[in-house]
């Protein structure tokens, strides 16, 4: 568990005195102990070099009585001199004041040079410590031997004891004085500062009509002897009057607390009702918890008009069809409408936060990503028609791209908006076809007119001149080819005219299963002469087609008749029937296993004049026939090869399917 204020400030304040005790403590302690050791220590120096002066004249007479009466001396001079003795030159003992006998290995523990006044040793014996002095004795510059002295430590460490004793006790009683008065005032502090941390505590909750700040003795109206009731600071017991706004005070300044401060400052009432730092923070916190409380109102207000605009404005960007769409300066998508949601595919909340390269393919996300940049760069709009390939289906979108500025002019972000004109692009397509039909269409037509009669002589002097010929002569298989090829070349201009007219329709409700049995047989004795079957899937309750008869015929005719040109011998014909319930289509497949269509010339399989076969083989206009006739009838056909999957309905492979589409009308 965490400790609280008051307990930080005591664990804080004793620990502060304790460690400021302590510190104290050491450095008396220090100081005294260092003086303690440092007089010792001169006090041995003095008795060596005084004891050192008096052996040279007793030991140049060589008089170990004298020397033995020095030391004797010397060691009654105080209890801490433990021993005393002198080493001659060749640091032999001569006297001592041992008297269990001389130790021999205290001779060498402690030595002196002759450049040296004295050296001092602390020497450890295990049951006590001793300061060794060594002086050299000198007659002269000539060196006559050494007084050893060693003192006990004892007496300087119960001295410095009871130092140390005595600052610890007086710090001591320091500290717990210092405790209580300390004490005191953090119980003053802490107790105001706990009113506050429950009044946050109750601001946190929500509660904002607390009051924190002590009530005064007196406020301003009573010591200005004011009765302006209108006054918003009029009794008004919670909140100081220079924190209020709007005051009528003859000496106030007009405006919010930072303008009036400084002269409120100056104020009477100021001068007597202000309080120290914590009842400031507590008279500036009730003062924060009622702006706050009106902010929030304030804020409430316009967080729940912004939500009606901002619903408002998403609900006409969903209505609307056009696709709209905002992504940010990092290319990020912030905002979709419902039309763009459904032309990728995907929810808005899989989009909202994701990049191009997490919703298109890497090439589409990278042209996207280039076409940003440049819109950066340039901060120019872009205006564009778009293909976008999808899985089941191809779309044309006409997209513009607009910059988004921010107040300092730079790009913050893109705004896109769209539509979908793949329908636009396939009338287009379709109007295109038209026209180039109704172009051709003229122009066969005065084609076919002018070679027509000519035609028919040629033909006709050919047969003329078949009859006189013989039959086995070079002749007769001259005129017998122009024969065949004029007749070619009447069919071709027949087809032509056939193309180029328009003949008026005979309008009934056909059984499109019932046609093609009607047109099979026409074509089916051919077909099996060169092993080609025809295999049929007719589905069931089919409803009724509004055409031609005659010219449904000739759709059928046709395509079967390029299936068997594609196959050439020995293959199959599936025909299939099929209703799409979903756009109230009557649907006709016709597909072969012959070699098929290479892709570039399928987008050209229906213009006029344009063949895939041998010359001699087809006039091209076949196709073209066909597709005016379903158009006319309001229908469509489209070719694949090889079949996608979804339009091979089939159970074989099939290498060309056509797929035809007639509006079903129900009786």
């Amino acid at each position: 568990m965490k400790l609280g204020f008051r307990s930080k400030i005591y664990l804080g304040m004793f620990s502060l005195l304790l460690l400021l005790g302590f510190m104290t403590l050491f450095l008396v302690s220090r100081i005294m102990s260092e003086s303690l050791l440092e007089e010792n220590r001169n006090r041995g120096i003095s008795i060596g070099v005084n004891l050192a002066a008096l052996m040279v004249e007793p030991m140049l007479a060589m008089d170990f009585l004298r020397m033995k009466t020095f030391i004797d001396q010397t060691v009654q001079l105080s209890d801490d001199i433990f021993y005393t003795f002198v080493l001659n030159a060749d640091k032999n003992p001569l006297v001592h004041t041992f008297k269990g006998g001389f130790p021999i290995d205290l001779k060498t523990v402690n030595s002196v040079s002759d450049r040296q006044k004295f050296s001092i040793r602390l020497l450890d014996t295990g049951d006590q410590l001793i300061y060794d002095y060594a002086v050299p004795i000198f007659i002269g510059n000539d060196r006559i031997g050494t007084i050893r002295l060693g003192l006990l430590r004892t007496k300087v460490r119960k001295a410095i004891n009871r130092i140390v004793l005595s600052a610890f006790l007086s710090t001591g009683f320091v500290i717990l004085i210092a405790g209580f008065l300390g004490a005191f005032f953090a119980r003053t502090v802490t107790r105001r500062i706990k009113i506050l941390h429950e009044s946050t505590e109750q601001a946190l909750r929500g509660n904002l009509d607390i009051h924190t700040a002590p009530l005064l003795d007196k406020n301003c109206w009573d010591i200005m002897k004011c009765d302006k009731q209108e006054c918003p600071a009029y009794e008004n017991l919670h909140h100081r009057c220079w924190y209020t706004a709007g005051t009528l005070c003859p000496t106030c300044v007009e405006g919010e607390y930072a303008k009036k401060i400084t002269s409120c400052q100056k104020c009477l009432v100021y001068r007597k009702c202000a309080g120290d730092e914590i009842q400031s923070f507590a008279e500036s916190f009730d003062t924060m918890t009622q702006s706050l409380k009106a902010h929030i109102l304030e804020q409430q207000n316009a967080e729940k008009i912004l939500k009606n605009q901002r619903e408002l404005l998403q609900t006409i960007l969903d209505v609307i069809p056009d696709f709209v769409s905002l992504q940010d300066s990092q290319f990020v998508y912030k905002s979709v409408n419902k039309a763009f949601c459904k032309i990728i595919g995907k929810s808005e909340d899989k989009i909202i936060g994701k990049t191009n390269f997490d919703l298109f393919t890497q090439k589409q996300a990278e042209t996207y990503q280039q076409e940003d940049l440049e819109i950066f760069k340039m901060s120019k709009p872009l205006i564009k028609e778009s293909k976008l390939v999808g899985p089941k289906e191809t779309k044309w979108l006409h997209v513009v791209k607009i910059p988004v500025l921010e107040a300092d002019g730079k790009v913050g972000g893109i705004l896109c908006s769209g539509r979908d004109i793949t329908e636009l692009k396939q009338v287009q397509e379709l109007l295109s076809q038209s026209q180039k039909m109704e172009a051709v269409g003229q122009l066969t037509a005065g084609i076919a007119h002018e070679i027509n009669t000519p035609l028919g002589i040629i033909l006709g002097y050919a047969q003329l001149l078949l009859e006189d010929a013989t039959a086995d002569g070079q002749v007769y298989q001259d005129l017998t080819m122009i024969e065949k090829q004029t007749k070619i070349c009447r069919k071709i201009v027949s087809d032509l005219l056939r193309f180029s007219r328009h003949t008026e329709s005979v309008i009934a409700l056909l059984d499109i299963n019932q046609l093609i049995e009607e047109t099979i047989p026409v074509v089916e004795h051919t077909f099996k002469l060169d092993r080609i079957t025809i295999i049929r899937y007719y589905g069931s309750d089919l409803p009724s087609v509004k055409g031609d008869k005659d010219k449904f015929k000739q759709v059928f005719i046709n395509l079967l008749g390029n299936a068997h040109d594609a196959i050439g011998t020995a293959g199959t014909i599936h025909i299939k029937t099929d209703y799409d319930k979903k756009n109230n289509e009557v649907i006709i497949y016709v597909g072969d296993t012959g070699s098929g269509i290479a892709p570039g010339e399928i987008d050209r399989l229906f213009d006029p004049f344009y063949t895939t076969k041998p010359v001699g083989k087809g006039t091209g206009l076949g196709l073209s026939v066909t597709f005016g006739i379903i158009d006319d009838h309001g229908g469509r056909i489209k070719v694949e090869s090889p079949p996608s999957i979804t339009s091979n309905v089939f159970d074989k492979v099939q290498s060309t399917v056509f797929i035809i589409r007639f509006p079903a009308v129900h009786h």
